[in-house]
């Protein structure tokens, strides 16, 4: 199992360097394609809509074939998007290659996911996912640094055709170390729909959605924030990318760590708090170095603080479409990715100055909590009518 689980994370680390690789780069495409940097940005938005649109037509055609096929064609055409994007030279190409790399990403989870339950051991399940998703993490520490080098010392193509040669090796990996393996949900297709007549689970998929966009309004223009606001110069950007990675792994193992002692609730909603309150500062404080740092460090972990307990409500609320669930989950991510990008973009292309883009990205996480809070109250509006009935 542990080679599974592996070769899985390392399909999740690709996937992460593809997704926010772009984030270190952006200056530099925009210089060599001669775009304007909002116009790079769209990128990002590219990516997501991939994400948005592939993730459930790929849940319907991939029931005909067995787990590792499916997989197999989700990382090739990883691959394939990433070197589209890495030799294209017109806005339309480089948008074309961003969406097919987009297009299986929420897909690789689901079905990674789905081979883990099959062979992880009783109670391992959680353990074995989160090692998955791990790759992720990592690929923000890590691979995302050593991309914005890369573009920085010789150039964004460098980046994408690493992350391409990369898709290839997870292409190995997993035809040595995935089983084969097959699935065939117990409910039909249709009933898997169900839990969204309820309101709880759109209100969580706002959450998701309007907390991943606020983060990426900043987040996106990371680069020429840090230069333009900050004062950072270009060759500095390698080890602040490293500082927000090291943010999001520490993020994702806080909200593992205080899983055990709040409500996955009560975790979400005040780390959308803390995120609105860090990007405040960031507006008003971006101008010193130490503080921008510190307050970018703290959005970053909040964003992936907020994946493992909108997860958990998102099962919790899914019942008999979980897997759907969690696709959409992952489409209402990317849905985010593209809405931050774009808004956080919008203030540029109006003639705001860069740090004008945290007051979008405040407005945004600020609807997230509240989507979750008009959660929590129906939560408890519903408890209160059973205990009503029951007396």
């Amino acid at each position: 199992m542990k080679k599974t689980v592996f070769s899985l994370a390392l399909g999740t680390f690709g996937l992460g360097m593809a997704e926010f690789g772009i984030m270190g780069v952006l200056t530099e495409l925009a210089r060599d394609t001669g775009i304007s940097i909002p116009a790079a940005g769209n990128m990002i938005s590219f990516y997501a809509f991939g994400v948005v649109i592939g993730a459930p037509i790929v849940a319907l055609f991939s029931r005909k074939f067995s787990l590792k096929t499916t997989l197999l064609f989700l990382v090739a055409m990883c691959a394939v998007g990433n070197a589209i994007f890495t030799f294209s030279g017109s806005y339309y190409w480089l948008a074309i290659g961003r969406l097919i790399s987009g297009f299986p990403h929420g897909a690789i989870f689901g079905v990674g996911a789905i081979i883990l339950s099959k062979i992880a051991p009783p109670g391992k399940v959680t353990l074995a996912v989160a090692g998955m998703i791990a790759g992720m993490t990592f690929a923000n520490l890590l691979g995302v640094p050593l991309g914005t080098w890369l573009g920085h010392e010789f150039s964004w193509r460098y980046t994408f055709f690493l992350i391409t040669i990369f898709d290839a090796l997870v292409i190995l990996s997993v035809l040595m170390w995935v089983p084969n393996l097959h699935d065939q949900p117990a409910a039909r297709l249709t009933e898997q729909f169900h839990f969204l007549k309820k309101p709880e689970p759109w209100l969580i998929f706002a959450a998701t959605m309007f907390g991943n966009a606020g983060v990426f309004a900043w987040f996106s223009f990371v680069k020429p924030f840090m230069v333009n606001v900050s004062s950072f110069s270009e060759g500095l950007m390698t080890a602040i990318m490293m500082l927000m990675g090291l943010g999001m792994v520490l993020g994702n193992l806080l909200s593992g760590k205080l899983s055990g002692r709040f409500s996955p609730l009560r975790i979400a909603a005040i780390t959308n708090m803390v995120i609105v309150a860090s990007l405040l500062l960031l507006f008003a404080v971006g101008e010193i170095k130490m503080a921008s740092l510190a307050m970018g460090f703290i959005c970053c972990t909040g964003l992936f603080a907020l994946s493992a307990p909108l997860q958990i409500l998102l099962l919790q609320n899914a019942k008999g479409g979980e897997l759907l669930g969690a696709a959409g989950g992952q489409m209402a991510f990317n849905l985010g990715s593209a809405i931050g990008a774009y808004f956080g973009g919008m203030m540029i292309t109006l003639g705001f100055s860069w740090s004008y883009v945290t007051l979008p990205a405040a407005l945004l996480s600020f609807s997230a909590m509240s989507s979750l809070l008009l959660y929590g109250y129906l939560q408890a509006k519903r408890m209160q009518a059973n205990a009503r009935a029951l007396a």
